[in-house]
């Protein structure tokens, strides 16, 4: 959250929300976002010129984005979901008139002379993020480890099954019987860890075929197994940017590492390049 409206601000005023911002072209400065709805309780979006860049801008409550307000919001998964998407749809509608730079939910300025100003003293940084993500759009890969269905059970069967020797009465453990059940499950172990070192070699061959393609790319935190649960575990989580006419084959690309490496393969996209517009 970046937050820049003043804490002293009166709460019946309305602050600055930038959505986004675009280069002033012909095409940007006919867009129509009067049917966005924007942020909750916000008034119209409209655009905001200054110079060469235009914003994507809404005049919302300031005592909607108090620091209180925003924290509070930030507990509650469905009503930070609700204002994410209601962000994520004024940068998509403003990508789909042009490269569109989108900066971070909650950005607010005191009001719009003051949006204007850090237009103005951030026009270099824009302008390069804008050619860097010009005519590219960002899709997402998530690489998983293969499923184990046909090594785990067998091994789960083997350490449940009861070991007894004679007839009669309570079982007792068979003589050795300790040590062969530290074994297989030594052996349970070393096999989890081959597939997961098979796994990750696969991934970086993923992400290195996917990186000779990309202008740009970026790994993210890959997500483990949920305690008790049984669902795919992934082993690369990456974005990558990629050019717009280079689309069909990062489709055809990512089909042929699949069934070259034997992995599932998740592809996601195009998105607005939210991953590539903060390092420059």
């Amino acid at each position: 959250m970046t937050y820049r409206a003043q804490r002293d601000q009166a709460p019946d005023t309305g602050v600055t929300y930038v959505f986004a911002v675009c280069r002033g072209t012909r095409a940007t400065h006919t867009a129509d976002v009067t049917g966005l709805v924007g942020m909750p309780g916000g008034a119209a979006v409209r655009l905001l010129p200054s110079g060469p860049l235009t914003a994507v801008v809404q005049t919302v409550p300031a005592a909607d984005f108090t620091d209180e307000v925003w924290q509070a919001r930030l507990s509650d998964p469905r009503e930070i979901e609700r204002y994410a998407r209601a962000h994520h749809e004024v940068v998509s509608a403003a990508a789909a008139h042009g490269p569109a730079v989108p900066l971070p939910l909650a950005t607010l300025y005191h009001d719009d002379d003051r949006a204007r100003r850090a237009l103005d003293d951030e026009a270099h940084r824009f302008h390069r993020v804008l050619k860097r993500i010009a005519h590219h759009a960002e899709w997402g890969v998530k690489v998983y480890e293969p499923a184990t269905a046909s090594e785990e059970p067998a091994a789960a069967s083997e350490e449940t099954e009861p070991v007894t020797s004679g007839g009669g009465g309570r079982e007792a453990p068979a003589a050795g019987a300790g040590l062969a059940y530290l074994n297989r499950r030594r052996g349970v172990q070393e096999r989890r860890e081959r597939r997961r070192e098979q796994a990750l070699s696969v991934a970086e061959s993923v992400d290195a075929g996917l990186r000779e393609l990309a202008a740009a790319s970026r790994r993210l935190r890959t997500h483990g197994a949920v305690p008790g649960g049984d669902g795919p575990v992934h082993v690369l989580n990456a974005t990558y940017l990629v050019a717009e006419h280079r689309s069909e084959e990062l489709g055809s690309l990512v089909r042929g590492l699949g069934e070259r490496t034997g992995a599932r393969i998740e592809l996601t996209g195009p998105w607005v390049p939210y991953s590539f517009v903060g390092e420059v």
